[in-house]
């Protein structure tokens, strides 16, 4: 699955920061993930006391 800027997600799992499993947030990319980040999404807008995440494709599910 793909994503696009803006997206809101829920966050099944995250490797990068167990704490956001179970919350949702929007995909901050603009363009689709490559080496820089693992091919992993930046998932925004999380929460007050966490940053944004990079998760796998396997990691969210788009919501709405």
């Amino acid at each position: 699955m793909t994503f696009k800027a803006g997206d809101k997600v829920r966050i099944r799992s995250c490797v990068d920061d167990p704490r956001a499993k179970g919350k949702t947030g929007r995909i901050v990319d603009e363009v689709p993930p490559g080496s820089l980040t693992g091919g992993k999404w930046t998932v925004g807008g999380i929460g007050l006391f966490i940053a944004p995440v990079v998760c796998s494709t396997n990691e969210l599910q788009k919501i709405g």
